[in-house]
């Protein structure tokens, strides 16, 4: 469990997160929405430590993380994969190499278990005979498939997502989010997605954190959203044309 206690940020004058506390559970799919600026992505940045909140904490099962001094967030963030919008994936590496460098950076293993390692990681998000292709080589939704045998070829313990779905087809963004969902589960991980995608909140949303102006404005799970008598989230909810189709 990730707990975020009174977590404050602000840049310049703008404050950005202001109190926001709450917790993302263990072996849940644990979603942050929101509309563009919002503090989504802040949120998370101060969760995996790349911003550092002004006031307030961020703990790993029982371990505060905030305050720790580079060296020793370090250890914790071995604990963590982290799925990058777009994927990120390293254009001059093969997809072997990708999925292989968290291994490399963070553990003692032999390359052979390296290698049985990834391709473990592989079958799971079901690419086969991949290993030797580069990322220029394979569809976007192949590219997300791979990001995510890379966040979880470390076997984390946390499991980080931001926007998994931007750039890919309705049916595309579904397999992803049912692999996210299914790797969840499996491996008891605690996921947190940050996500704009009412599909992804519908169909797994167990846990459901809506920013609004920077503050905590609702929470709840998928099966709750769609009855909220929240003016602010049921005009977010119900601003796309996806949402009126999916209800229907």
């Amino acid at each position: 469990m990730i707990e975020v206690n009174g977590i404050h940020k602000s840049f310049a004058e703008r404050m950005v997160l202001d109190n926001i506390s709450t917790t993302f559970e263990k072996g849940k799919t644990n979603l942050i929405i929101g509309q563009s600026g919002s503090g989504k992505t802040v949120l998370m940045k101060c969760c995996i430590g790349l911003v550092d909140p002004d006031a307030g904490d961020i703990i790993y099962d029982n371990r505060p993380f905030s305050g720790l001094s580079e060296k020793r967030k370090q250890d914790i963030r071995k604990e963590m994969g982290v799925l990058f919008q777009g994927g990120a994936l390293f254009d001059s590496f093969t997809v072997e190499q990708n999925v292989m460098f968290p291994l490399n950076m963070f553990t003692t293993m032999s390359l052979e278990e390296k290698l049985d390692r990834v391709n473990f990681c592989l079958k799971r998000v079901n690419l086969v005979n991949v290993n030797n292709l580069f990322p220029s080589e394979i569809s976007g939704g192949m590219m997300k498939r791979v990001a995510i045998a890379r966040a979880i070829s470390n076997s984390p313990s946390y499991l980080f997502c931001d926007e998994p779905n931007s750039g890919l087809d309705p049916k595309t963004a579904e397999v992803i989010d049912e692999l996210i969902s299914e790797i969840t589960e499996e491996y008891n991980i605690t996921t947190v997605v940050n996500t704009h995608d009412m599909n992804s909140v519908l169909q797994i949303g167990q846990k459901i954190t809506f920013l609004y102006n920077g503050k905590l404005w609702w929470e709840g799970n998928k099966d709750t959203i769609l009855d909220t008598d929240n003016p602010e989230l049921k005009e977010f909810v119900f601003s796309t044309e996806l949402t009126r189709r999916l209800i229907k």
